[in-house]
């Protein structure tokens, strides 16, 4: 059909559109929180690009529904202001009638929000915290590029050394800055070489001095060592944490059900049901007056959705709590914006039908018409009688 094919092509350029821009400025937030991150000694500066888009993939979902939303406010309120709306509610078609078309449109994306939700979100999640994990589980001195200072996990220790690129264990020339509560070290060596003790990675240095300053009362002492060995690393294998939810699979919280698990569902789940919603709010609020030079639709609609997307997050915390459970938590949040949905379409719909001309009027019939013209013929007839005839009396 005419209409709905015109509907989808409408939707779907303002979509790509929409979503260009939307990962743009995202894409561009993330680049500043990886580098951030890399800064911080968090993430390893060849991992910045890989960190990137394991950061782009989580916040993925939450671009699609927006680019979904802000598209269906844009369309229709185009169609508004250019007074399309206006023939097709005169065509006999009521608002109600778009939902068709735009969820056609809308279906793919809703598909992938929901594969992105339940499967991609948390392998993305566990990927960047895995790769965060493994680089700051390597030891300090595998953290240091050759030939730049750079400060410990915990901050404590300054490193400067020169390592051989083949071999990550071997170094020469080592400098070493240490500051505990009393007491500054400096520590310089020749060579050096990682090992390991008992679970514990250690720093042997061979050949090297080391100078202690008491901050206390400003007393100096001079070292020198044949082999002098540090601690770089408490422990080398860290105990396997339990897993924050985020990073775990939807099936397994299914199966191990419990605040933190049913909080992280009701995120999930509720991501995907809010973004049905919100293609649905998008009908209703996108009317708008075509004499309006302003468009306040978007306004109120990027408003709408900062709401819904903070009481998902509200309904998370509060299931994570135990405040609430999962099915009433989700029922009750997203139940009502589907009823307020419902509610301004019915509102929109009789509003448009009673401001719209009615089709298929009878034409009126044509005694006004003659009415109309008989007090001309009432003018004409006395000029005409009054004209006097040739041999007649006046």
């Amino acid at each position: 059909m005419l209409f709905d094919s015109s509907v989808r092509k409408e939707l779907a350029r303002s979509f790509g559109l929409a979503f260009v821009v939307i990962l743009t400025i995202v894409v561009t937030m993330l680049l500043v929180r990886s580098l951030g991150l890399a800064a911080k000694g968090s993430v390893a500066p060849q991992h910045v690009l890989l960190s990137l888009g394991y950061l782009a993939l989580a916040q993925l979902p939450v671009m699609l529904s927006l680019s979904l939303f802000v598209a269906v406010v844009m369309s229709l309120g185009r169609m508004y202001k250019e007074s399309e709306m206006t023939i097709w509610f005169a065509s006999g078609l009521a608002l109600s009638r778009f939902v068709r078309p735009v969820l056609t449109m809308a279906t793919p994306v809703l598909v992938v929000v929901a594969v992105l939700m339940t499967i991609v979100w948390p392998w993305s999640n566990d990927s960047s915290a895995q790769l965060r994990e493994q680089f700051e589980q390597r030891s300090d001195l595998s953290r240091v590029a050759p030939g730049q200072f750079q400060s410990s996990n915990d901050g404590s220790r300054v490193f400067f050394i020169e390592r051989d690129p083949a071999d990550e264990s071997a170094a020469r020339n080592v400098f070493i800055m240490s500051n505990t509560e009393h007491l500054e070290s400096v520590t310089t060596s020749a060579h050096g070489a990682l090992v390991t003790q008992d679970n514990t990675r250690v720093l042997v240095l061979e050949h090297g001095q080391r100078n202690d300053l008491d901050t206390r009362n400003g007393e100096k002492a001079v070292a020198r060592f044949q082999q002098y060995r540090v601690v770089v690393d408490d422990e080398v294998m860290r105990g396997g944490d339990a897993k924050p939810p985020k990073t775990r699979p939807t099936l397994d919280l299914l199966r191990e059900r419990g605040n933190p698990n049913d909080g992280e569902l009701a995120w999930r789940f509720g991501m995907i049901l809010g973004c049905v919603n919100l293609v649905l709010l998008g009908i209703g609020i996108s009317a708008t007056n075509p004499r309006r030079a302003s468009n306040w639709n978007l306004l109120f609609a990027l408003l709408a959705f900062i709401v819904y997307f903070n009481l998902i997050n509200l309904s998370q915390s509060w299931v994570t709590a135990g405040k609430m459970k999962l099915g009433p938590g989700l029922a009750t949040l997203h139940g009502a914006a589907f009823v307020v949905t419902m509610l301004l379409l019915l509102w929109r719909d009789h509003g448009a039908r009673l401001g719209a001309p009615r089709s298929g009027l009878i034409p009126p019939p044509a005694e006004p018409a003659a009415t109309a013209a008989a007090p001309a013929a009432a003018i004409i007839a006395p000029a005409s009688m009054s004209t006097s005839t040739p041999g007649m009396p006046t």
